[in-house]
């Protein structure tokens, strides 16, 4: 549905230690660098990016706006979420768990990078 996802930062390197950590746990390797002001982190399923604003302003988190990551299972997604807290980042919503709803039961743990962008990885037939 997508090529790829970028959202802005405002410390490349403190973003690309917290989405090293928590993607990789998700067994997406580092990322690589572009262009001294961006990385990308690959996968058969799409492209994932950080980057310094092009326009040289400050990076604002989107209002409303998530990226969630695909999960193999809910251990996976915990450890995305653990990842996170332990390399900057802030747990938001509820705690990582299982919710219910109109998709069906999923296990979501949602966390808050160090510029603020809404992130969660979620296992869509949880153990």
């Amino acid at each position: 549905m997508f090529s790829h996802v970028m959202v802005g930062v405002n410390d490349l390197e403190a973003s690309r230690k917290f989405y090293d950590a928590v993607l990789g746990a998700l067994g997406i390797g580092a990322g690589v660098i572009n262009q001294g002001y961006r990385y990308f982190y690959r996968s058969p399923a799409g492209s994932f990016s950080i980057t310094k604003p092009l326009n040289g302003e400050s990076a604002t988190p989107a209002n409303g706006g998530t990226v969630g990551f695909l999960a193999q299972t809910s251990e996976q997604a915990l450890a995305f979420h653990e990842a996170g807290i332990a390399n900057g980042g802030t747990t938001c919503e509820d705690p990582p768990g299982i919710r219910e709803g109109s998709g069906g039961k999923m296990y979501i743990a949602y966390l808050r990078d160090p510029d603020g962008n809404k992130i969660c990885a979620l296992c869509r037939t949880p153990k």
